[in-house]
């Protein structure tokens, strides 16, 4: 009895891709136009892409943070400046002993020569008088360097309610700067000489941006 030809397509009951098969696939999935490897490129394409917009957008950030455009709460809060209030207590000193400069920031004509006159007639030294512009909607500004703290003290015990500010002046000049809120001079018979502190900024009267007039205190006793 004839024996059956072995079917040279199966082994062990599995089914053997032939080499004319395999380069059939192959074949096909080289071919630009076959479906398959359309989606292949366009998935590669996309990661690609996904990967180039992430390290764009690192190198962008990393840029903003070191230049300063973009802060975070922290750093903001660790840099910003501690400014606070002279704590130096002063005794009166004589009215001879002051220079003091009257600046005029009401609107009102004639105010600095006044008030200018009434500190002479009580002994001050006085410099400059002229009129000045400002932001501030208190009394007055009382301004000097840190070598003019005493005699700041003493300004603002004759000018009731001003605050005190600071800039980078070396002199021990006084500038006293009449704001719209500005009445009239103390009495000279109520001027309070006991020891004291300087009188600092409330912050409803701070100064928002002011070149000539540098804010340094910030907390009010």
């Amino acid at each position: 009895m004839a024996r059956k030809p072995k079917d040279l397509t199966r082994l062990h009951g599995h089914r053997v891709v032939t080499g004319p098969e395999l380069r059939a696939t192959f074949a096909e999935e080289e071919n630009p136009g076959h479906p398959g490897g359309f989606r292949r490129r366009l998935f590669h394409g996309v990661v690609l892409t996904l990967l180039l917009g992430l390290i764009i957008a690192g190198i962008v950030g990393a840029w903003a943070v070191m230049t300063g455009v973009v802060r975070f709460p922290d750093t903001v809060a660790s840099k910003a400046p501690q400014e606070v209030c002279p704590t130096t207590t002063f005794h009166y000193l004589p009215n001879g002993k002051v220079t003091v400069h009257v600046y005029n920031a009401t609107g009102r004509t004639g105010l600095a020569k006044s008030v200018a006159d009434q500190l002479k007639a009580r002994g001050y030294k006085v410099g400059k008088v002229d009129n000045a512009q400002t932001r501030y909607s208190g009394t007055a500004q009382v301004i000097s360097g840190s070598a003019g703290q005493a005699a700041a003290f003493n300004i603002q015990r004759n000018v009731a309610g001003t605050d005190y500010y600071q800039d980078d002046r070396s002199d021990a000049s006084v500038d006293l700067l009449l704001a719209p809120g500005f009445q009239a001079l103390v009495k000279p018979g109520l001027v309070d000489q006991t020891p004291g502190k300087l009188s600092c900024p409330r912050e409803t009267r701070r100064i928002a941006d002011d070149a000539r007039r540098p804010v340094l205190p910030s907390a009010a006793p």
